[in-house]
């Protein structure tokens, strides 16, 4: 049987068939629908047209925020309209079968771990350095979820070392000031920048510039970066880092956050590798796909 993983974004929703031994067979992507209702519809038919070539499939679906343990239904999703959803339960009734979810940067790492980047770690840390900034955890193959169901959520804990003019930080979406997000995202790199110089520019803008000013903002984004995934080894000291989002995608910054990172960490030693993701987009629908055949979290 074949998988199906469907990514839900901001703007968009992809979806790829996979076989077993994880190659993509087919993908669709359609824009995100503006009401719960009609995404609801749009994956059902998502899922149908791909089963319509390849038979009846397992469903994994990788979302934004996190399914609370008490109610099983969203929340912490910036894509706010989604936050109280019982996406879970009611795909199930629209499809009459089991389907796994998991928060979309948990499948980035699973994607990443089971094939990608990491594959055969014992322990991985997949980043998203996208519009927003997210963290899974995989030990052995296996997704971390823990008691709360947020392992792995670094994106709301606050910048470690702050320097004077970091202190107390940007104001969050989720209510706190100084969030890792308000700082390593790619729209926290153009607010940082504008905050430094008055000049309005995308985060591909500043990272393509050769202005001085740019080189400076990228080189205090490398920096933050590095703090920050220190915290992460001292806690969890995982095998490899692996990055992933548009952030991620600029030249040599894996490399210089791994030159980087020894400085800040509890360690005489560093053996953590950091590095740039191998598929990419496609790893939110492998991870998704990948939820399957896993054990049931």
């Amino acid at each position: 049987m074949i998988r199906i993983g469907i990514d839900l974004g901001g703007t968009k929703i992809e979806a790829a068939a996979m076989n077993a031994a994880g190659d993509i067979l087919a993908r669709e992507r359609r824009p995100t629908p503006g009401n719960y209702g009609a995404l609801l519809d749009t994956i059902v038919a998502l899922i149908a047209h791909l089963e319509s070539d390849y038979g009846p499939a397992k469903v994994g679906v990788g979302h934004p925020g996190s399914l609370s343990p008490k109610t099983g239904h969203i929340r912490n999703a910036n894509s706010q309209w989604l936050n109280g959803r019982a996406l879970g339960s009611d795909l199930e009734a629209r499809l009459d079968r089991p389907v796994r979810l998991a928060n979309d940067a948990d499948c980035f790492a699973l994607s990443e771990a089971r094939d990608g980047a990491a594959a055969g770690a014992g322990i991985v840390f997949g980043v998203i350095l996208g519009t927003g900034t997210g963290g899974g955890i995989v030990i052995d193959g296996r997704l971390l979820d823990g008691a709360q169901r947020i392992a792995g959520e670094w994106g709301h804990n606050p910048l470690p070392w702050p320097r004077p003019d970091e202190y107390p930080g940007p104001q969050c979406w989720c209510g706190q000031t100084g969030c890792l997000e308000t700082w390593l995202s790619g729209p926290g790199i153009a607010q940082d920048h504008a905050r430094r110089t008055g000049t309005t520019l995308t985060a591909l803008e500043i990272a393509r510039s050769p202005d001085p000013a740019c080189r400076d903002s990228m080189a205090r984004h490398a920096d933050r970066l590095a703090r920050a995934l220190a915290n992460v080894v001292n806690l969890i000291d995982p095998h490899v880092i692996v990055l992933g989002g548009g952030v991620s995608n600029v030249d040599g910054l894996a490399e210089t956050v791994q030159d980087r990172l020894s400085a800040h960490i509890f360690s005489d030693v560093l053996e953590t590798r950091v590095v740039r993701h191998l598929h990419g987009d496609s790893s939110g629908v492998r991870g998704a796909a990948w939820l399957w055949p896993a054990e049931p979290r």
